[in-house]
């Protein structure tokens, strides 16, 4: 049971004062540049102890303009500060108007603060090799090659998402093709089956002679 002495207080926060703690106490994320809005938890001392930002979904097949995502939280290991947030996350979220709040933990993570506060998983996400592209340049996220899980928060007339192969194929779309010499980002092909290794018939037929010589 927590006692009056350990009650946390949500907050709202500018997405400055809120990337400055992002910045100081995340593992493995940098501050983003935008944000929907912001919120943190302070102590009954006024200790802030935790923040979360919450922003358009990274994922252009989920920014339906009804989701909005959790891109960061951060706190100094507080207990119960990390399900403050998210279950603050949706509730503003939801009186703002918007019917879903979505989030990604690494499959590492065993996600009990986000199921504290009724927060689901809907999907394993394969790793992928990275979000920079010639013709996108962005800085590695610090989650390149770790397996993630989508976790959602939903109003119950809210629409259904995109499915998830939609998603595996965007993110197989930011990825460079693996034939030696190429190097170009593969074309979007949703509902064709499984993604292609190689952009062309040309990559893949060069990519299989170099596979034969190295043998």
């Amino acid at each position: 049971m927590t006692s009056k002495q350990d009650r946390l207080t949500v907050i709202p926060l500018t997405l400055d004062d809120a990337c400055e703690v992002v910045e100081r106490l995340h593992r493995h994320h940098r501050k983003p540049r935008g944000h929907r809005f912001s919120i943190g938890v302070q102590r009954p001392n006024g200790a802030l102890c935790g923040v979360a930002i919450v922003g358009r979904p990274v994922s252009r097949v989920f920014d339906n303009r009804l989701t909005v995502e959790v891109t960061r939280v951060a706190t100094d290991g507080t207990p119960n500060a990390c399900s403050a947030l998210y279950g603050a996350a949706w509730g503003a979220a939801s009186r703002m108007g918007f019917l879903r709040v979505i989030t990604y933990t690494q499959d590492s993570e065993s996600g009990a603060s986000l199921r504290a506060v009724g927060w689901k998983p809907i999907a394993e996400l394969r790793p992928r090799a990275g979000w920079d592209t010639p013709s996108r340049r962005r800085e590695d996220r610090g989650t390149d090659g770790v397996a993630r899980i989508l976790w959602e928060q939903r109003a119950k007339d809210a629409p259904e998402l995109p499915s998830v192969e939609d998603l595996r194929n965007e993110i197989r779309n930011e990825i460079l093709c693996e034939a030696v010499g190429c190097g170009r980002p593969f074309p979007l092909r949703v509902g064709r089956g499984r993604p292609a290794r190689y952009c062309s018939t040309a990559c893949r037929v060069r990519a299989h002679r170099a596979a034969k010589v190295s043998a």
